[in-house]
């Protein structure tokens, strides 16, 4: 009985714990909603002035929009990065080339993202 069990235990595992592949509309909309946030946070350092920041009360809407921009542009370049890695991949198998093009690719969109 035990051993019944355990295969019965084993298969419900197996099945909850299967990779579930996201819906193709979840990867376009995180990425929209990455790039309007690091448009938001460079629009908000765009209209900030430099004599305002003498007095502190003042640093947080800055350094917010500095940590905002920067965390949604770094997770951007991963999205991206990331959706182009199975073609990379099939490009060529050496370990090392693959991880020469990932990191050639990191560094065109991040300039891509900074170009803006």
């Amino acid at each position: 009985m035990s051993d019944a069990y355990s295969q019965d235990f084993e298969g419900l595992l197996r099945r909850a714990l299967a990779p579930v592949e996201p819906p193709d509309a979840l990867s376009a909309r995180l990425e929209t909603t990455l790039t309007e946030l690091t448009e938001l946070a460079h629009d908000e350092l765009e209209g900030w002035e430099l004599s305002s920041m003498r007095d502190p009360r003042n640093w947080v809407r800055p350094v917010a929009a500095v940590a905002i921009g920067t965390t949604a542009g770094a997770a951007l370049v991963v999205l991206r990065v990331r959706q182009q890695h199975k073609r990379r991949e099939l490009k060529g198998r050496d370990p090392l080339d693959l991880a020469g093009r990932t990191v050639r690719a990191v560094a065109d969109e991040t300039k891509k993202l900074l170009d803006r």
